[in-house]
């Protein structure tokens, strides 16, 4: 029997260490390929941590709550397999290459695929790496290999099919395509040519709109009939880093209203042709998102950090987006290079990120790397409000509501009163970097470009 050193893996940037939260198996436990052995917190996100051989586990080096650094090995597992080490990232791994020797390995290896990394977007086990080594598998090939593993991650098995089928000449176009594709099937459109409309029963409409419910949580009830509730852990890191960016970052606001009427016209005429198409929901987010970074581009001195003495320009435009969990706590998705986007790209994106981030299926690289952050509290109904900065980053946008609203409206025969859609946009920024001027003119581009809305050439 061979023993395998199961090791904390890298959780994303910036991250050193994690809390074990729960251990999925115990001694003596049998243990798949793949299986997940413990569960891990950072003070990013929650993750699980698999195996990757087959065996018994043995041994436990840390218990439930312990503090550990990334790259520890946390337990042993017992395996069948022969095993060795690989001397890259020190996690003992099992080569099963059988079919293929030290000589073929070396006589094969080109190299572009000698140097096969994880990256912030996928991790690859040190077996999936020597497989595309001496299947000369470039780094970027194998960044597009469809993974059927936790979180999408490239299993032996998913490599070894690639493979495969590259040999057998049916790789026939990139995975990136493929799951664009799957990602897009939709159900056909009605005959009719509309989307269908449900009929609910007909109710009295309340006199007050129904709240919206939060998961409470519960405590301790004392004599007179408070409640002591312990925060959650989630809580607590939300509160240290709120905290820490009023400490850190003296804040100011700037306040700009916006008309974004043709933005709603635009959409309510776009909506069902756009799900039919793309099988998602076109909500303003995005879109709003999508002008917000134009108006980067036109200030980068917005997306910046701070680094003691020293002010940082971010080269990537990495937008975070607050999203509100069912039990009331918030977590920041992050749309990576999202200036690389379309609007469909952008759609996609923030439907998929806040879809998983209500069911805690996000990774650990996607809420790290922001450079600059929107939260969007109009969906609350909430007109404006004052967002702390999301640090190390140096701003952060609230959007309002968007409310019908009447306005006076400039014509060739002179001012009239119209009904008109309009916004508040709420920009927080720190005062040691970003000096009103600027912060004001960021908020105002932002406006100019929601207000000038040409969307027809966008999709």
């Amino acid at each position: 029997m061979a023993r395998y050193e199961l090791k904390l893996p890298k959780m994303g940037e910036g991250v050193i260490e994690a809390t074990i939260t729960a251990w999925t198996k115990d001694i003596g436990d049998t243990i798949e390929e793949d299986d997940t052995v413990l569960e891990v917190a950072t003070d990013k996100v929650d993750s699980e941590v698999p195996s990757e051989v087959p065996g018994v586990l043995v041994k436990k080096f840390y218990e439930v709550n312990d503090v550990v650094k990334i790259g520890e090995v946390v337990a042993i597992i017992e395996t069948d397999q022969e095993i060795e080490k690989d001397d890259d990232t020190g996690i003992i791994e099992n080569p099963e290459l059988a079919e293929i020797t030290n000589e073929q390995a070396d006589a094969t290896v080109n190299t572009e695929a000698g140097n096969i990394v994880s990256t912030d977007l996928r991790f690859y086990t040190p077996l999936v790496k020597n497989i595309a080594k001496v299947e000369g598998i470039s780094q970027q090939e194998l960044d597009q290999i469809p993974g059927t593993g936790k979180d999408g991650r490239v299993t032996k098995d998913d490599i070894l099919k690639y493979v495969a089928d590259k040999k057998a000449g049916k790789v026939a176009f990139s995975a990136p395509a493929k799951q664009a594709v799957e990602k897009q099937q939709v159900t056909p459109e009605p005959q009719t040519g509309q989307m269908p409309e449900s009929t609910p029963a007909p109710q009295p409409a309340p006199s007050v709109p129904q709240p919206t419910k939060i998961a409470e949580p519960t405590g301790v009830v004392l004599d007179n009939g408070d409640e002591i509730i312990e925060m959650d852990r989630m809580r607590k890191l939300i509160a240290k880093h709120m905290i820490n960016s009023k400490r850190v970052s003296p804040h100011v606001q700037s306040f700009v209203e916006a008309d974004v009427t043709k933005i709603v016209n635009w959409r309510n005429r776009i909506k069902d042709e756009f799900l039919r198409n793309e099988g998602e929901k076109i909500t303003f987010t995005p879109i709003f998102i999508y002008y917000i970074i134009k108006a980067i581009k036109d200030y980068p001195m917005i997306n910046i950090q701070v680094d003691g003495d020293k002010i940082i320009k971010k080269k990537h435009i990495n937008i975070g987006m607050a999203v509100a969990l069912p039990n009331g706590n918030l977590i920041v998705p992050v749309i990576k290079d999202a200036d690389r986007l379309s609007l469909t790209g952008l759609t996609k994106a923030v439907n998929d990120l806040a879809k998983r981030a209500r069911e805690n299926k996000l990774k650990p690289d996607e809420i790290t790397g922001g450079t600059y952050t929107v939260t969007n509290i109009g969906s609350f109904g909430n007109i404006a409000g004052s967002a702390i900065i999301n640090q190390p980053q140096v701003a952060i946008m609230a959007l309002g509501a968007i409310r019908k609203m009447p306005a006076v409206i400039e014509t060739p025969d002179g001012d009239m009163i119209g009904i008109r859609q309009k916004m508040i946009l709420s920009h927080s920024y720190d005062h040691r970097v970003v000096d009103g001027m600027l912060g004001g003119l960021f908020a105002k581009r932002v406006a100019e470009y929601l207000e000038n809305f040409h969307g027809d050439n966008l999709l």
